[in-house]
Formats: structure tokens, sequence, C-alpha cells
């Protein structure tokens, strides 16, 4: 500025014009220089970078630019620039510390950028699906945050930054009110992590937050799950940790599905069989080989032990639910969707009001939802078509059709009563 200034006071120029006017000009000159540094480096460094970046075969540097690091970064050089002539004017310290200042938040934003474009480049790798580090990168931009408000408030102030974190340690209470669930969600993160609890991709089900669905995202703080209505539920990372929940990654991996339900079967309509049902049995593919095996070991084990078959009570014989409950278990080893290498079984529970329970306990060798849904209804559409070939009824709570039914069945028994007349 004093050579602007000397060369304007030799053209005889009013010297306090000429000061302002030096002044001026020299703020043009400085602003002049900051847009040609910036066009330099956005149009043509910047676009030279992004342009050297696609045309190599890696990801990696991709991601640097998605993220605008090298733009970012690019916001420096006019800071530099004001810096370096900061010694030209007169309230020189105050511009150097707005120079600093601007230099700082630029920094902490191309720090924040860089460290999002290394957790996008984690996440290329298979790796990230079962240790996600996207927790330890916001724990790291707290930490570069914190440090920068410190050092802008150490240049405001014109003193040391240490002086201000030695100040740090009694404000560590009030840290820790503040930054309380960041805390927990970092111990938590670090827990899910090592014990391999979730992962991205899991279906999780955490009823006292209503999440059922598959995790799309795992932070700091939280855990973003998709429901299967495609709602968005946030669960805080810590209470699955502190509480439990359901994750059904080991259904998905395992290759199959699990059918537990149970058909109610009328326990009035359980009989032995008769010579005509044997038969008849006979004739289905399914029970044919049973049916002929059961029947040889009924009458050998009667022989044996000189039983009195006059008497169905006596000795052993064939009932309507153990042919039907075996003509379950050879349909079930014979279906295209059950999962033949897994548990396979149909059980009697234990007699309800409802009637006598047959649990059919299988698995589908499909995990699809979908797939599994229409699994299970095929085979229940057929049992409950079957069931009354074997001379058995299914049981459920009579309907107002059953009463009418009963009621009118009741009219037609019911005598005629003639009047006579006198």
């Amino acid at each position: 500025m004093k050579v602007i200034n000397k060369q304007l006071l030799e053209y005889e120029m009013d010297p306090t014009l000429a000061h302002y006017l030096s002044i001026v000009l020299l703020i043009l000159f400085i602003v002049l220089i900051c847009m040609v540094a910036n066009f330099i480096t956005k149009k043509v460094i910047i676009n030279l970078i992004t342009r050297i970046v696609t045309k190599t075969k890696y990801q990696w540097d991709n991601m640097l630019v998605e993220r605008k690091v090298f733009r970012r970064l690019s916001h420096i050089v006019p800071a530099i620039i004001i810096h370096a002539f900061s010694s030209s004017f007169a309230y020189e310290d105050l511009i150097r510390t707005g120079a600093n200042i601007y230099i700082i938040i630029v920094g902490l934003m191309v720090l924040s950028s860089l460290l999002n474009a290394i957790n996008d480049i984690y996440q290329t790798y298979e790796v990230a699906k079962t240790r996600p580090i996207k927790g330890y990168v916001q724990v790291i931009k707290i930490i570069v945050i914190t440090f920068g408000i410190i050092l802008v408030i150490a240049n405001l102030m014109g003193k040391s930054p240490l002086i201000l974190l030695s100040g740090i340690g009694a404000l560590s209470a009030v840290f820790m009110l503040v930054f309380k669930d960041s805390l927990l969600g970092l111990v938590a993160g670090v827990q899910l992590t090592t014990n391999d609890m979730v992962r991205v991709g899991d279906w999780i089900e955490v009823p006292k937050y209503g999440a059922d669905g598959d995790i799309i995202d795992i932070s700091l703080v939280t855990v973003k799950v998709q429901n299967w209505d495609k709602t968005i539920t946030y669960v805080p990372a810590y209470a699955l940790v502190s509480e439990s929940f359901i994750n059904w990654r080991g259904m998905q991996t395992s290759g199959g599905r699990r059918i537990k339900r149970s058909l109610f079967i009328d326990t009035n309509s359980i009989t032995f069989c008769s010579e005509e049902m044997i038969e008849k049995f006979k004739q289905i593919q399914f029970l044919s080989e049973h049916i002929s095996k059961r029947e040889q070991e009924i009458e050998e084990y009667n022989l044996r032990h000189d039983i009195n078959r006059s008497n169905p009570v006596n000795g052993r014989a064939l009932t309507n639910i153990g042919v039907f409950r075996a003509y379950v278990s050879n349909y079930l080893k014979r279906h295209p969707g059950i999962n033949q290498e897994m548990t396979l079984m149909v059980r009697q529970l234990a007699p309800t009001e409802h009637g006598l329970p047959l649990e059919i306990y299988a698995f589908t060798d499909d995990v699809r939802w979908a797939v599994y849904e229409t699994t299970q209804a095929d085979i229940f559409d057929h049992l409950f078509a079957v069931s009354e070939e074997f001379g058995l009824r299914l049981f459920q709570d009579p309907s107002g059709h059953d009463l009418k039914t009963m009621m009118a069945a009741g009219k037609e028994d019911r005598p005629v009563r003639r009047l006579e007349y006198e």
C-alpha cells in the first residue's frame, strides 16, 4: 500500500485522498488476485483433477470428487492470499484473524468431506456389512469440530489454544451431559460391532420402538430400520445393547424358514379305522406302503399276544387320526417347497377346548417372505381340503350360520300340534 500511496503523491494528490485511494486500489487488487486464483483452482486445476480421476480404474478417488474434497480445499487459496497481504493494512491483526478463522472453517469442511469419503470407500468392501465404521467416523467428526471451535475462539481471543484446553477438564461434566447420547451410542456401537449383533441388511424386530424390518443404516446414535410398510423407525443404538430384540439373520443364512402351525381336530371325529376305511386309505399314493406295513406290524403283535379282536378295544388298531398324521408327514417329505435337510415332524400337542392340535413343524427351502407364505398357504389349503377324507372334522367356534342350522333342524323335528275345535 505504501508503494501505491507514494505513486499517487507523486501526482501531487492530497495526502488524505491518496491514502484512502491507495487502500481502495489495494483492496481491488487483492480481490482481483483472489478471483483469478479461485478461477484457476476451480476451473483449471479441479477440472483437471476430475478428468484424471474419472479415467483411473480405481473407485476411491471418485469418492473424493463426489464428496467435493478438492473443491472445498480450493477455498483456502483466497484466504491465504488475504493473509499474505494483511500486513499492508492498518488493521493487520483483525484481517489476519479473520483469514485464520476462515482457513480453520474451510479446513473443518475439508476434513468432514474427507471422512465422509473414507466411509464411502470403506462401504465398497464386503467387510463393511459386518463391521460398519460410520459411528467411529461421526466420533472423529465431533472431536475435529470441537478442536476447530477451540481454535476459532483462541484466535478471536488472541490466546493460545492450550489455555482453553486446560479448562475443558472443568467442563467435562457439562460435556458428559450434552453429549450423553453420543457417548452412549459410541459405547453401544463398539459392542454391537465387536459382538456382531447387527449388520446393515439384517431383519430385526424391536417391539418397544415399533421396529420390524431391515436395517438400512447404523450411525453413532441411532440404527435406522425400514419397516415392511416402508416407514422408517430410528432405534437408539444403546437400546439394542440394553434391551432385547430379535435378529432374523440366523433364519436368513440358514436356508430355511420355519413353519409352526396347528390344525385343530374335533376329538368327536377321532375313531378306529374300519375295513372300508383301510381299503380306501390304501388307494392314497402317500399311504399305500405305510398302511401295508402298519397292518403287518399290528397283525403280528396281536397274534403274538393272542389278542381277541372281536372287540376293537383289545390290542392294537389303526385310527383315522394316526393315518392322517402319517399322510401329512409323507406329504411334507415329498413337498418341493420343504427343506428336507432340516427338522420335519408332525406331532400332537395337548388337547385344548378347541380340540386336538396337530402341529406341523417344518422349514421351507426359501427364506423369502412371499415364497414362504405361498408355500405355507399351499400346504394348509391341501390339508384343510383332505381332512374330511379321513373322517376328521376341523374344529372352529360355532358361527351364526351354525346356530341357524341347528334352529332350523329343531323346527323340522318338532311334532306339529293340531288344534281341535269342538
